[in-house]
């Protein structure tokens, strides 16, 4: 039973987990820039519902109205102010860049807000802690469940937006080959713009979710972008739906881990990642290689 409640609540771990990498793993895909500001944005996010939502009494769900659009607003802003100049010079200026920017945020909330932790679970009422039974002694919360049916529908949503909309294959042709979809009249500025503005509007999504799960601090923004990462890679950069898979194999190995001992909740995470890594570096022609290859060109 304990081992049945833990691949339960890993899975739903997952599912936070996957939503929070959604908005790194689509810029990847489509732009092929890893964003080191991500968990920083995904945490300045979580400020903006705690300070809409302690000082004016705005529901975190009605406040996503206002918040999403501002985020894909700062992502469009991103990529025309920092990520377009930088990607010009290399793959390590746009890496510096946006590190320098998660530094920059991560001080401005420090001084703004201090070191103390700030939650939404005071503002959604008993969904932080209400929960559904399953007999046998398992509960599932409510608001993993939540969060795992939004990871689903937004890496879904995004897929089929990339395979079955104009601007979905316009953006994969951008991804493909900037320099050449100009010929067909695309804008690869555009249409990258574009994208990061998406991306950022997951990232403001994100955040709600991250602050209403438990608490943010101006420096947790490290700790998002390291479980980010590890479910976008595990899962394989080239799909979302692979992030999803990677989000919810990294909560299963946590959750058995602790099981084992509460001390390798995050070592047994982390072991699953290196794991990965090694495989694909030392396999990468593998028949597992061209299975994970096939796998990302069948769900975008």
């Amino acid at each position: 039973m304990n081992v049945l409640n833990a691949l339960i609540q890993g899975t739903l771990l997952g599912g936070h987990y996957a939503l929070i990498a959604c908005g790194l793993a689509f810029m990847y895909q489509v732009m092929r820039v890893i964003n080191l500001a991500h968990g920083a944005l995904a945490v300045l996010a979580g400020f903006v519902f705690w300070v809409l939502a302690d000082s004016w009494g705005v529901d975190p769900f009605v406040t996503l109205i206002g918040v999403v659009p501002g985020m894909a607003l700062v992502g469009w802003g991103l990529q025309r102010g920092v990520l377009e100049r930088s990607t010009r010079h290399g793959l390590l200026v746009p890496l510096l860049a946006t590190f320098g920017l998660a530094v920059l945020i991560n001080n401005l909330l420090f001084r703004e807000f201090g070191a103390d932790p700030r939650s939404l679970t005071p503002y959604i009422g008993s969904l932080s802690y209400d929960s559904w039974s399953l007999g046998g002694g398992l509960y599932i919360g409510k608001l993993a469940v939540l969060i795992f049916g939004v990871a689903v529908a937004l890496l879904g949503g995004l897929s089929l937006f990339l395979a079955r909309t104009p601007l979905g294959r316009a953006i994969r042709a951008t991804a493909a080959d900037p320099a050449t979809v100009g010929l067909v009249g695309i804008s690869a500025r555009k249409v990258n713009a574009i994208a990061a503005a998406i991306a950022l509007a997951t990232v403001g999504i994100a955040g709600m979710f991250l602050a209403m799960r438990g608490s943010i601090t101006p420096y947790s923004g490290m700790a998002v972008l390291i479980f980010a990462f590890e479910a976008t890679v595990i899962g394989g950069p080239d799909s979302l739906w692979g992030t999803l898979v990677g989000g919810i194999v990294l909560g299963v190995v946590q959750s058995l881990g602790a099981l084992v001992n509460p001390e390798y909740f995050l070592i047994a995470g982390h072991a699953v990642f290196l794991a990965v890594v090694i495989v694909r570096v030392l396999l990468p022609k593998t028949s597992l290689g061209r299975l994970r290859t096939r796998f990302a060109q069948w769900m975008p």
